[in-house]
């Protein structure tokens, strides 16, 4: 095969040709087909991604990566956490004590739940109360969520009455246990299902109101950089009664919905990539139909059927790898305006975050370069076959 003759006429093809400017036409439009589905494939996967990175961080401050916490009969006490504490160094661990209550506030009432923690022991773990917490809870001290006050009117130094589930007696009948607390923190971590709903005080109030038993405690909150891996060892190192959870056990169905939801649109997305690759298809066999008098020139001066072939096979590979690169420059460019301008704000109360966030994997970005490659590669190879199949005696004779 002569590699400069096959060059020279993919040149020569790739030119307008203003007796069938509808060729030319096709190949255009086949080139900005594939440009716009790869662009559109980069910024749907960036932003699937980011979504999910942001929806997991908010989940790993309030849910934490891993929490111990104790099964019927079982006991998380101070001599756990301490042995923990010694065999893990390079963890961060939170005892919480928790129950339900409801919030009252001018006549209306918010259902919730009051955590009772060390603040020098939380702050190490959850970045969210860290920043909400700047003075001693004291006595009958408590931190809410900054749009919970918002609803009910709170300000910081205000006063908030919690009803617990535990009752006690008053007169002849049972009334739920009231205590009124002080608000010494407003915290927000994106989430209002969160930040509505979750409340936090010390452990000497929670266990003067509750009347626990100190050193005992509802569970124990890790913080940990490889969960994953973390989970098995430590495990193997808990009592029996005693299990562990980590997040994406507790919100493993949020994020296998969010998998399928990328995957689902991925396959969407990309059969615009196929569709924009029929155009190549129709332009080539254009492209052969318009061309057979040549080609039939061609091989009768001794052009071979395996350089027709390669003629056209290259032709459909320039336009598909031509609007690849265009889609990749486009979606690439649209990532970081979309990075640096507020072209588009989200709802905070919904998403957690008022930036759209981006955030595209390589493995995403690489998947979206090799199919629409090989739909391309595949778009050209019937045309080529066509062209090579030529019958330059029947095409010459009519002629």
């Amino acid at each position: 095969m002569n590699p400069r003759f096959v060059n020279t006429m993919v040149r020569r093809y790739l030119r307008f040709d203003k007796e069938h400017p509808f060729i030319f036409l096709a190949g255009i439009l086949a080139f900005f087909g594939i440009a716009v589905g790869v662009t559109v494939l980069i910024i749907a996967m960036a932003i699937m991604n980011g979504m999910e990175k942001e929806f997991e961080k908010r989940l790993f401050v309030m849910n934490y990566p891993l929490t111990v916490y104790p099964l019927l009969g079982g006991r998380v006490d101070k001599a756990l956490l301490e042995s923990l504490q010694d065999k893990f160094p390079d963890l961060r661990f939170s005892p919480y004590m928790r129950t339900q209550v409801m919030v009252r506030h001018d006549g209306r009432f918010k259902g919730g739940l009051l955590f009772g923690v060390d603040p020098k022991e939380e702050k190490r773990v959850n970045e969210v109360f860290a920043k909400a917490y700047h003075q001693p809870f004291g006595r009958y001290g408590i931190i809410v969520g900054r749009p919970l006050a918002e609803e009910l009117v709170l300000r910081e130094g205000g006063k908030i009455t919690l009803l617990f589930s535990q009752m006690r007696p008053a007169g002849l009948s049972l009334m739920p246990l009231t205590k009124r607390f002080t608000i010494k923190g407003l915290f927000r971590s994106g989430l209002n299902a969160y930040d509505e709903s979750y409340y936090y005080t010390g452990f000497d109030t929670f266990e003067k109101i509750l009347k626990r038993e100190p050193g005992v405690y509802d569970g124990i909150h890790i913080l940990s950089e490889n969960p994953m891996s973390d989970i098995n060892a430590i495990r193997e190192e808990l009592p029996e009664g005693v299990t562990i959870v980590g997040w994406w056990q507790q919100n493993g169905n949020f994020f296998s919905a969010m998998q399928m939801e990328k995957r689902a649109l991925f396959i969407v997305l990309m059969l615009i990539i196929l569709i924009a690759s029929l155009n190549i298809v129709s332009s080539l066999l254009m492209t052969v139909m318009t061309r057979r008098s040549d080609v039939a020139l061609l091989l009768s001066l001794g052009a071979s059927k395996k350089e027709i072939r390669a003629i056209f096979f290259r032709l459909g590979l320039i336009i598909g790898i031509g609007g690849v690169a265009a889609g990749i420059v486009l979606g690439l460019g649209g990532m970081e305006l979309l990075k640096h301008f507020d072209i588009i704000t989200l709802p905070e109360d919904v998403y957690g975050t008022s930036r759209l966030p981006l955030k595209l994997q390589m493995s995403d970005f690489w998947a979206i370069v090799f199919g629409a490659l090989a739909i391309s590669l595949l778009s050209s190879l019937y045309p080529a076959k066509k062209a090579s199949q030529i019958d330059p005696l029947k095409v010459l004779r009519n002629e």
